[in-house]
């Protein structure tokens, strides 16, 4: 497991999305954006039971997700990982958590009878940092050091 360098924790713990890739069964990717969360060093998704997403990571553990900051763009992590577990366990009380955080409400409202919330956790295996600089010197610098 790689660690989520504290760039990235502070990045999730803001009011970003996360546009999160998984595997479809033949193999093609299926993205959705989505609200994300951190546990240390574990990357928290919050779906419902049975979406595609949910599906996706039950089935093949590869997953990947970019966190971006909406004010800035540039500023961007981008994960690569495998699916750690997916439980129902604390599900509920996450998405609560989740509402908090990005509605300003206590509880989620969204709520529908029947349906019931799943973590999937993530276990980082690759991690690129945000880049905010975006000065043109600091451009010239990267395009330089890639040539």
């Amino acid at each position: 497991m790689k660690p989520l360098p504290d760039s990235v924790k502070k990045l999730i713990e803001a009011k970003t999305y996360a546009n999160v890739a998984t595997l479809m069964p033949d193999g093609s990717p299926h993205v959705t954006q989505t609200w994300v969360d951190h546990d240390g060093d574990i990357v928290i998704i919050n779906t419902f039971e049975g979406s595609q997403k949910h599906k996706n990571a039950v089935r093949n553990t590869k997953i990947a997700l970019d966190v971006v900051d909406a004010a800035n763009a540039f500023n961007i992590a981008v994960i690569r990982g495998r699916v750690r577990e997916v439980t129902t366990e604390g599900a509920e009380e996450h998405i609560d958590k989740m509402a908090k955080k990005y509605l300003g409400q206590d509880k989620y409202q969204m709520r529908q009878p029947g349906m019931r919330r799943v973590l999937i956790k993530i276990e980082p295996t690759h991690v690129v940092t945000p880049f905010t600089d975006t000065s043109r010197k600091a451009w010239d610098k990267v395009k330089n050091q890639s040539s």
